[in-house]
């Protein structure tokens, strides 16, 4: 079994990166989640938070959670008047 050693955002190349024990990584494309998963600037606001304070979190959501519903269930949209 594979056990995590680090996860971390790389600013180079924008991507939350896991190492395992084994010698294997996985890098999640933040750029791409966004465009894919954010519909508004709050949530880009929401994953960005993630992405820069809880890497761990932010990959757990995105490998193994349900992205779209997490963004409506935190996100507070207050359209301007």
């Amino acid at each position: 079994m594979k056990t995590l050693i680090s996860c971390a955002y790389n600013m180079e190349n924008c991507c939350v990166e896991l190492k395992f024990n084994d010698g294997s990584m996985i890098a999640i494309d933040t750029i791409a989640v966004e465009n894919e998963v954010a519909r508004n600037m709050y949530e880009r606001s929401e994953l960005d938070y993630l992405i820069y304070n809880a890497p761990l979190e932010y990959a757990d959501l995105i490998l193994n959670g349900d992205p779209e519903t997490y963004l409506r269930t935190v996100t507070e949209y207050k359209p301007l008047d």
